[in-house]
């Protein structure tokens, strides 16, 4: 059931809508299905938001679920008519890009990391604080779904696995709203230089931007694809289309568009 956001005003600010649940099993299946029956009602940058989603979805179909009130979990909506369809899978890494820069704004320089693993996991210390899904809109394909599950109050002992961290396992206290505003700002800001730039995000000086975040180029990987196999090598550059190139060591070149990466150490 929606309830009042006026705990969100700098979200607020920067979003139409900012839509507020107590719980729900997944923002971006709701966020959907509003696309599906009211459209109009969904203008760009428009946000649903929980701190209790019950069956979240990653990527790969992977389940996302947090105990009630440790993690905040988001959906917005981008409405990218002039987008060149050829430049959309930047999306989730522009998405990447925004949270962990709104996530490093809290984070203290001097004694965390922050980064980006490619395409749009955020980390903190080497650890996942933030995943990213973006689906298309298949009643408006000219909609994108960007929902994020940010781990805020999640004591360390709740952490699903031990790759993942929090603000609060870290010993920070993050401040929900600027978190949204910050990320919604940016995210916004990227997705109008890129479509200014016809979809170039070389063009939008995007494309070094995100490298410069990304965590994973110039580290090791090993990857798992979706066919099953596996791809190890260095991870040199992303290509013109975000893609991950990564080098064997016979010299060979793969561009990776989807798979399931992790740094070898």
């Amino acid at each position: 059931m929606p309830i009042p956001a006026e705990g969100y005003p700098l979200t607020a600010a920067v979003s139409p809508r900012v839509q507020v649940v107590e719980k729900t099993d997944s923002t971006n299946a709701d966020v959907l299905h509003h696309l599906k029956e009211e459209s109009a009602e969904w203008p760009h940058l428009s946000v649903l938001l929980t701190t209790d989603q019950r069956h979240g979805r990653g990527r790969m179909d992977r389940s996302w679920t947090a105990p009630p009130e440790t993690a905040l979990a988001v959906s917005v909506v981008l409405r990218v008519r002039d987008l060149p369809v050829t430049a959309r899978g930047w999306i989730p890494l522009l998405a990447g890009a925004a949270m962990t820069r709104a996530v490093a704004a809290q984070t203290p320089s001097d004694t965390h990391a922050v980064g980006l693993k490619w395409p749009n996991d955020v980390q903190v210390d080497g650890g996942k604080i933030c995943g990213i899904l973006a689906e298309v809109a298949h009643s408006d394909p000219d909609a994108v779904v960007v929902g994020a599950g940010v781990n805020t109050r999640m004591a360390a002992v709740d952490l699903p696995v031990s790759t993942a961290t929090s603000f609060e396992a870290l010993g920070l206290e993050c401040d929900d709203d600027r978190l949204l505003a910050d990320f919604l700002r940016d995210l916004d800001e990227q997705v109008q230089a890129l479509t200014k730039a016809g979809g170039s995000a070389a063009g939008a000086s995007l494309h070094e931007k995100i490298e410069e975040l990304c965590t994973t180029i110039g580290s090791r990987v090993r990857v798992a694809l979706p066919d099953g196999s596996a791809l190890e090598g260095v991870a040199t550059r992303l290509d013109k289309d975000g893609r991950l190139l990564v080098q064997r060591d016979d010299g060979s070149a793969t561009a990776v568009s989807a798979g399931d990466v992790v740094h070898v150490r």
